[in-house]
């Protein structure tokens, strides 16, 4: 948990952005049980605690790349330049 993001929320349009999928996958995640459970703001707000979000990312076996330094996918995966057609 990051105490600089406390009180922070995030809107279903945010969280989707932040993993690259649509509003629908980040609610069917939620439904099947392997996403953190948004908070009611009120009764049209619905929000994701950013804290909640990063403390799934930590859990997740699979982890998330969220950025990658320049030139970072080229030490990731070197033989593809070296096959790169030319």
């Amino acid at each position: 948990m990051n105490a600089n993001h406390a009180g922070m929320f995030l809107s279903v349009e945010e969280v989707a952005g932040r993993y690259g999928v649509s509003k629908d996958t980040i609610w069917r995640w939620r439904r099947e049980g392997d996403f953190p459970k948004p908070v009611k703001l009120g009764a049209k707000i619905t929000r994701w605690r950013l804290n909640d979000i990063e403390d799934w990312e930590a859990a997740c076996p699979c982890g998330f790349v969220t950025s990658l330094p320049i030139g970072g996918f080229d030490r990731l995966m070197p033989d593809i330049q070296r096959h790169a057609p030319t």
